[in-house]
């Protein structure tokens, strides 16, 4: 038996995958390196001592996951494979639902062609919209998304439990991420975007290293303590640790199951700025900028029920993410590009 890992060279992917392979678990990969690296995939096998087998494609390609299905014995799938950047996908929101939304609908058509029945899916707290208070619960209202890139992640949503709905014999976990950031404490994997990063961290890390001139602090009229805006920072070590309770939750269930995956604290931008700069030891230049479309200005979790359920909660602090990211980049500045 194998786990399908749909973007397995990613940020979240590659620890993740570092989490199955420590667990004993075998791994089918997959990623078409539109925002990643072969190099994580190694750096994942020499961090393990463990190898996986590896398929360069897309998820859209119906060829390659039928040769993947026929050639494994998958036992469930982790979904990774997707466009994640909110302010790319209000400019490019078609890419975003051909990529993620299709995508994914051809992943679960392959699936129940193979009768492959447990699914665990990569959400994002985006779901949740701006008219939920924090700290946001699995039970609260969704689908007011205020960018395509949540619009996405709603309608898969949507899509998944709609298939469990017409086959109770599916397995489905949706995990709703928060904000990760931190690397793997190797400082041999970590968080590389192509181009300027849309994420704060990397844009961080980058400023910190001098490949970036300054931090654009986007917002600083928000409703909050300090202007900018708050999120709950979530190692991403232990978001991928919340994956292998998901596969071992699914190993004996059928449903639908939706967490989230937080620390249940909200940060605003200049309180990450602030650890950073504590955990590196260097002061980072920001400038003040307009806010970006589709932010809101508080969003964190509450995240009890994957603790109740899944015996999952974060475990890593402020300081671990800080100290782990300026780790990576210090030992990778150029990021998987050498």
């Amino acid at each position: 038996m194998a786990i399908l890992v749909t973007g397995a060279a990613g940020y979240i992917g590659s620890h993740t995958c570092v989490e199955l392979l420590c667990g004993g678990y075998d791994i089918v990969a997959i990623d078409n390196f539109s925002n990643s690296s072969q190099t994580a995939l190694d750096m994942v096998e020499r961090i393990t001592g463990k190898k996986m087998r590896f398929y360069p494609g897309d998820i859209r390609d119906k060829d390659i996951l039928n040769r993947i299905f026929t050639e494994n014995e998958i036992d469930a799938v982790i979904h990774f494979a997707g466009l994640k950047a909110v302010g790319e996908s209000c400019e490019i929101p078609l890419e975003y639902y051909d990529n993620n939304v299709y995508g994914s609908i051809v992943l679960c058509k392959a699936m129940l062609q193979h009768n492959c029945k447990r699914l665990v899916f990569s959400s994002s707290a985006t779901v949740y919209g701006e008219n939920n208070p924090s700290p946001l619960r699995e039970d609260m209202p969704v689908g007011a998304a205020t960018n395509p890139y949540g619009s996405s992640k709603y309608i898969i949503e949507l899509i998944l439990t709609d298939l469990f709905n017409c086959d109770n014999s599916f397995g489905i976990c949706l995990l709703r991420y928060f904000n990760p950031i931190g690397a793997h404490e190797s400082g041999l994997i970590g968080e590389d975007p192509n181009g300027i990063p849309n994420n704060l961290m990397p844009r961080i890390t980058q400023t910190a290293i001098g490949r970036l001139p300054y931090l654009p602090i986007r917002g600083t009229d928000y409703d909050t303590h300090d202007g900018t805006g708050v999120r709950d920072y979530i190692h991403v070590a232990d978001l991928a640790k919340g994956h292998i309770k998901a596969v071992e939750k699914l190993a004996n269930s059928t449903g639908v199951f939706t967490y989230n995956l937080g620390t249940g604290t909200g940060y605003s931008v200049y309180d990450l700025v602030r650890a950073f700069e504590k955990a590196s030891g260097l002061k980072i230049p920001c400038k003040k900028e307009p806010r970006r479309p589709g932010d809101i200005a508080v969003c964190y979790s509450d995240p009890s029920k994957a603790f109740k359920e899944l015996g999952w909660k974060a475990e890593k602090n402020l300081d671990d993410m800080c100290a782990d990211s300026f780790r990576w980049q210090k030992n990778n500045p150029n990021g998987y590009r050498k």
